[in-house]
């Protein structure tokens, strides 16, 4: 997401605008999550959004002077996605970068000309965002992360691989997104059946975990398995606080919260994602085919 190659690679394709002397570009970046607060800012605390305001700085793309950057999030509330898309395209954004599936669906019903550019998130073909990878047709393009399933499973059997003595794992999820009916939820179930690990499962709701954390708390769980997805990365330092307050090793599916203090992720590093998506898309904006949607690479784990 952080990259801005695939802004670019969308203005030169739309070279009679980008030439134009004195333009000044107008972008929307849309995350479902993360608190506005958080994205503020020279400097925002949200790590992907940092990186692609500082990609834009040094491209040359300066707010208050070439450069609209029109920040928006649902912070949580994904019924608003929608009046965010069309909030964007009636202040006229050349540009729309959304981050994970929910995000750029509602992108999708709301405008068929404005450029969405697609960050991480699931599977674009199983969700209906596009129609192939290699051709996505209609205004949608950008990068996936999409693992299968059975990633899940991989990360369970990490975590027991390090902690020999484990028998009872909290596993965190959240309730709207129904994480532990997900296929991603089942693979973990029947990784557990299998290992003879019992899980507790502990569901929050949106920026409410109280009840969540009491579950695991009285549960006497051993440790803590975060379920993948934009709200347990949204509020990782949240999770891996408590965690770490309750001595529970906590394993992720994202790198940042392990340099919180999280014992262990295993899956996709949202750095390694701004690096693929520059390398993607300066590839795309020399071609002469339509961009195309490209794949994370593997996913890499990461311990202290």
């Amino acid at each position: 997401m952080s990259s801005l190659d695939c802004w670019l690679a969308l203005r030169h394709g739309r070279s009679s605008r980008a030439q134009q002397a004195g333009k000044v570009y107008r972008i929307g970046l849309i995350i479902p999550v993360t608190p506005v607060s958080d994205m503020a800012g020279p400097e925002p605390g949200q790590p992907p959004t940092r990186a692609f305001v500082q990609g834009l700085l040094a491209l040359g793309y300066v707010e208050g002077h070439n450069l609209i950057l029109d920040r928006r999030s649902a912070e949580g509330r994904y019924e608003r996605l929608g009046d965010i898309v069309a909030e964007l395209v009636d202040l006229r954004a050349d540009v729309t970068v959304t981050v994970g599936h929910a995000a750029v669906q509602a992108a999708k019903a709301v405008t068929t000309t404005v450029p969405i550019v697609m960050a991480g998130g699931g599977d674009p073909v199983s969700h209906g965002i596009v129609q192939s990878l290699a051709r996505p047709g209609g205004n949608i393009t950008g990068l996936t992360t999409f693992v299968e399933p059975d990633i899940e499973a991989k990360r369970l059997e990490l975590l027991r691989d390090m902690l020999p003595s484990l028998s009872r794992v909290a596993y965190l999820g959240s309730k709207e997104n129904r994480d532990w009916e997900s296929p991603w939820g089942k693979s973990v179930r029947a990784a557990a059946q299998a290992e003879g690990l019992t899980l507790v499962l502990a569901e929050h709701t949106p920026n409410q975990y109280t009840d969540a954390f009491t579950v695991i708390s009285r549960a006497g769980a051993q440790a803590l398995f975060a379920a993948p997805g934009p709200v347990a990365y949204a509020d990782r330092a949240l999770i891996v606080d408590f965690a770490t307050r309750a001595h529970l090793p906590s394993i992720f599916a994202f790198r940042e919260p392990v340099e919180l203090g999280a014992l262990v992720s295993y899956g996709v590093s949202l750095a390694d994602i701004s690096r693929a998506q520059r390398a993607t898309w300066t590839r795309s904006s020399r071609a002469q085919s339509p961009p195309t949607y490209r794949s994370s690479s593997p996913p890499s784990s990461n311990a202290e």
